[in-house]
């Protein structure tokens, strides 16, 4: 499920950047982010020396979980996106045997359970669910917000299935699409309408509408999916026309509903309650 708490997670009280790849079925943890916990280091500079030292003694003795490192861009702490360098659960667990700590055993024991809860989520798509619901729960959330947020993601995880299977790329070519269903339904790109909202960039816009935000948001992915499907449409161009109509459907309900109501829906209004509570999708 891409949006639970998927960017990020928690050791002991510390934060790990974590990224989960849905082909291969698996986490990549930040590395720096791990070392600097095992070395109890102060801040990221110190961690980031001891993982640069820790590299070329690695590579001198032939040991073969550098090269298995990768590279993704993560968050930093001033909210710009970084090359990071990252290591899958059997990489990572190779390299804490290389850093003499006592945090080394429980954090092996804590990659272990964080997996099998992943893989556990797959097997059984129900528990990711009811681990978002908890999540929504613990930052105070209603109930009644809950229930239109999980099924939104329910209505996006099958437009981007769709998307996917027929060929676009995560990333830009997905956050190309969305924009045009915003921008039918709302008038605002992604970014336009974070910026309405006061969110900074690694907000997360729907954890932050209203009701209404949430349902024509639905509306404009379900009726995209819908016109994708039924079009057949087989390259971009084409799904780029689905999502602008999607979202146009999305408008014109939203039109006609502030016309009766006598006031705009798009509200500057959001469920913002400090960085701590912040979901990522």
């Amino acid at each position: 499920m891409e949006e639970k708490e998927k960017h990020l997670t928690i050791f002991d009280g510390q934060k790990i950047r974590r990224h989960w790849d849905d082909r291969a079925e698996k986490w990549y943890f930040s590395v720096v982010d791990v070392v600097q916990i095992l070395t109890a280091q102060p801040d990221f500079q110190p961690a980031r020396k001891y993982w640069n030292k820790l590299k070329e003694r690695l590579t001198v003795e032939g040991n073969q979980s550098v090269t298995k490192c990768h590279q993704l861009k993560m968050i930093a702490s001033d909210g710009k996106y970084y090359l990071t360098d990252v290591a899958d659960t059997e990489v990572m667990l190779r390299l804490i045997q290389s850093i003499p700590s006592p945090n080394a055993e429980p954090f092996k024991l804590w990659l272990a359970q964080v997996g099998k809860e992943r893989i556990d989520e797959i097997r059984d798509p129900e528990l990711a669910v009811n681990r978002a619901k908890a999540i929504y729960e613990r930052k105070g959330y209603p109930k009644d917000w809950i229930d239109k947020r999980l099924r939104g993601i329910n209505v996006r995880n099958t437009l981007t299935d769709e998307w996917r299977s027929r060929g676009v790329k995560d990333g830009k070519e997905f956050a190309i699409l969305t924009d045009e269903i915003y921008k039918g339904a709302f008038d605002f790109t992604a970014q336009e309408y974070k910026q309405h909202k006061s969110l900074s960039k690694e907000n997360n816009l729907r954890d932050h509408m209203e009701d209404l935000e949430l349902i024509l948001t639905m509306l404009g992915e379900a009726t995209t999916t819908k016109l994708t499907v039924e079009r057949d449409s087989d390259e971009l161009k084409k799904m780029h026309r689905d999502a602008k109509e999607g979202g146009e459907v999305a408008g014109k309900a939203r039109l006609d509903i502030e016309g009766r109501i006598g006031k705009k829906i798009v509200s500057k209004k959001n469920f913002l309650r400090g960085s701590e509570n912040q979901l990522t999708n």
